[in-house]
């Protein structure tokens, strides 16, 4: 490595973490996010419900909330690094095994490994940063890694129809294969050299600290943005279908994913600027909201047209709310914020819906599972107002 002053790292330091992050950032949505696209093919075969489609999507997103915490005592024993690789081998293994799955049951279980796998990412990446990068570098190395991750969503739910699933004979079992494998060259490249900065002199805890109000209220913000994003990703191949609108589902898929890595890109240019901002994650709440509405009440391309303004905005939102935490708390206690967060906003992001998918399910119309996460995003519109978003001290 090239010698150089304490606190300002090489040039192609930060190159190499950079494009790490973002290579990491992928693999917290790819696997998550080609299942909405292949959602018909694989219930026909498999012959789900409308509940247990859904949860192609929503109990991968469980496992982000229960696995939550599994992250972060691994960051407190292995470190960071260790973490994400590690956690990217699960995602590899666990993924892959869905294509491979003989029937729901296995294929449920699948997801839920892949779902642990990524969990253990999340607070992983927020904690690595504190590591590699200075402290002006770490709303940009937020919005770097979140950029991945919303180009991963875009990648995963956008082109698997159009490109990948027929380049594998439209199989979608080689298509989830395909997708998952390069996650395990993503762990061996990890360990390029990297300077790894502010080791903690002692092993850091790993409980979230619930007497911080931060960890309820960022996580029930979290549980607003990923109940939108993941809702609609559910529940968008059976809207379609009930409207007999199912011949959009690529290209809806496509520009409602898009509208998340233009909202990156945004993030990229502006993160310094808005990141910190309350009154910037309360407006990007309420358009988030104002869009879903609209989204239920309209049809054909309009409809469409509001939900890709709700992508747009919830992803915003999105990298406004897990930017915070090492910009908040010390190092040593990023991880663990993180995961707190993670454990509420991700159960949130399960559950509400799911309920959804329920109340869908009993009544015959999806719209209602929409109008579930409708109103648990407006109960929690006043937490955005109510944040302090002041850096606390070091806990001891």
């Amino acid at each position: 490595m090239i010698d150089q002053r304490p606190g300002q790292p090489a040039a192609s330091n930060l190159w190499l973490a950079a494009a790490l992050l973002w290579l990491a950032g992928l693999y917290l949505r790819i696997p998550l996010l080609v299942a909405p696209a292949l959602a018909p093919f694989i219930a026909d075969e498999l012959m789900l419900t409308q509940a247990l489609t859904g949860a192609l999507t929503t109990l991968p997103v469980l496992m982000l909330a229960i696995g939550s915490m599994p992250g972060s005592l691994a960051i407190s024993r292995v470190g960071p690094r260790n973490t994400l690789a590690l956690s990217l081998v699960i995602v590899a293994l666990g993924s892959a095994s869905r294509g491979l799955a003989p029937d729901t049951f296995v294929l449920m279980a699948a997801s839920a490994v892949m779902g642990l796998g990524i969990a253990m990412m999340q607070p992983a990446l927020p904690a690595l940063l504190p590591r590699w990068l200075e402290a002006r570098h770490l709303a940009m190395g937020s919005a770097i890694y979140m950029n991945g991750m919303l180009m991963g969503e875009f990648i995963g739910a956008g082109v698997t129809l159009p490109l990948v699933m027929p380049a594998f004979d439209n199989s979608w079992r080689l298509t989830l294969i395909a997708w998952s494998l390069p996650a395990l060259i993503v762990a061996a490249l990890l360990y390029l050299p990297i300077r790894d900065r502010n080791r903690p002199t002692a092993r850091p805890a790993w409980l979230p600290e619930w007497q911080n109000p931060l960890t309820l209220r960022l996580g029930l913000l979290l549980g607003c943005s990923g109940s939108l994003f993941f809702g609609v990703n559910a529940y968008m191949a059976n809207l379609l279908e009930q409207r007999s609108e199912l011949a959009n589902l690529a290209d809806a898929l496509f520009w409602f994913n898009l509208a998340q890595v233009a909202a990156s890109l945004v993030m990229l240019k502006m993160a310094r600027v808005w990141v910190g901002r309350k009154n910037l994650i309360l407006t990007m709440a309420i358009v988030s909201l104002t869009s879903l509405a609209g989204m239920i009440l309209s049809s054909g391309w309009l409809s469409i047209a509001f939900a890709v303004c709700m992508s747009f905005t919830a992803g915003i939102m999105l990298i406004l709310l897990v930017a915070l935490p090492p910009l908040l708390v010390a190092s040593a206690d990023t991880g663990r914020l993180s995961a707190g967060n993670f454990l509420v906003g991700y159960s949130l992001s399960f559950a509400v819906p799911m309920v959804g998918g329920v109340v869908a399910d009993a009544t015959g119309d999806t719209r209602l599972a929409l109008v579930t996460i409708l109103i648990y995003g407006v109960l929690v519109l006043p937490v955005a107002w109510s944040l302090d978003l002041r850096r606390q001290s070091a806990q001891m």
